[in-house]
């Protein structure tokens, strides 16, 4: 079975287990804090997907970073899939539990790349535009890149919109070529 289904089906296991014990947010936090942790150390994913690496020496690492941080249902999870010589998806399954709770709580993603940092007007206008369009709760991510010289990259979901200088310069200049 591929990492991406095991680790889909591993994350609705968790959630349904968070709902059933009303600890739902709580292990949305936990799963965050694992995700901060791997984004930060390749080394804890090297270990976790390394087949040498003895189980109870995963185990001891996972409770030693995460055992006083998360709640029992979060460590209990992470004792299962390991115990089952199933940590290299761990990663996988964190990703898609944040992408399976955004869609119960219909939440939507999008990323804006802006030559500048964005005011709170530009940034709750960006957010009202995509939220009338999708009916859904946006949470943006912001990026700054002198490098658009001027206006924004959104991107939402697989839909991206280019209003940047830099790109209707480029579209001159093709056309200049033309």
């Amino acid at each position: 079975m591929s990492e991406i289904r095991v680790a889909t089906r591993y994350a609705k296991s968790l959630i349904d287990l968070a709902i059933e014990r009303n600890e739902l947010e709580r292990v949305k936090q936990d799963i965050d804090l694992f995700i901060a942790a791997t984004k930060a150390s390749s080394e804890l994913v090297a270990v976790l997907k390394n087949p040498i690496v003895p189980i109870d020496k995963k185990l001891k690492i996972v409770r030693g970073l995460f055992g006083e941080q998360v709640n029992k249902t979060t460590q209990s999870f992470f004792d299962i899939v390991i115990n089952k010589a199933r940590a290299e998806v761990l990663h996988s399954t964190a990703i898609e539990f944040v992408n399976q709770y955004n869609e119960k709580k219909n939440i939507l993603k999008a990323k804006v790349v802006s030559a500048t940092a964005l005011n709170d007007a530009s940034r709750a206008e960006i957010i009202s535009i995509v939220e009338k369009a999708t009916s859904k709760h946006v949470v943006l991510d912001e990026k700054v890149d002198a490098a658009l010289i001027g206006g924004f990259l959104l991107t939402v979901g697989d839909k991206q919109f280019d209003t940047s200088i830099s790109k209707s310069l480029q579209n001159l200049k093709k056309s200049f070529n033309n």
